[in-house]
């Protein structure tokens, strides 16, 4: 392997891995993807007993998202029901790519049917930088 990605992707936080035992919507942190050109968004399971996840992504150019709206369809790659989990994903993860125009996103994931839930949490790979290479090992 002689390829790298470590100069041209930084990685953000999005949702705290938790565990999520009710049906509610566990809302992530705001992300600045300002000076990327892409971000994909990668949810990670643990152990699900129950319940099903589905993952909503919104972006808008306020720093505090106060303009937050749905990510359209247009500006993903997948689906967000394709990124969501349910009792048979324990372990597993998923995928979204995100290529719209806003300089933020926040991913939530919204539980249904739980009642002792599972260990959900999520990251986002900001990738194609306008300007590399970086350098920043922990962000």
């Amino acid at each position: 392997m002689n390829k790298e990605k470590f100069s041209v992707i930084e990685v953000a936080n999005a949702v705290d891995i938790q565990v999520i035992a009710t049906d509610t919507t566990t809302v992530g942190e705001i992300v600045s993807v300002a000076g990327f050109e892409s971000a994909t968004i990668v949810v990670v399971a643990g152990t699900l007993t129950d319940g099903a996840y589905a993952v909503l992504v919104e972006e808008g150019d306020n720093s505090a998202l106060s303009d937050a709206s749905a990510v359209v369809d247009a500006d993903l790659i997948g689906t967000e029901a394709g990124a969501g989990l349910a009792l048979a994903d324990d372990n597993k993860t998923t995928k979204l790519g995100y290529i719209g125009t806003s300089a933020y996103i926040r991913v939530s994931i919204v539980s249904t049917a739980t009642s002792t839930g599972g260990t959900l949490g999520a990251i986002i790979i900001k990738g194609d930088p306008t300007i590399a290479p970086l350098n920043t090992q922990k962000v």
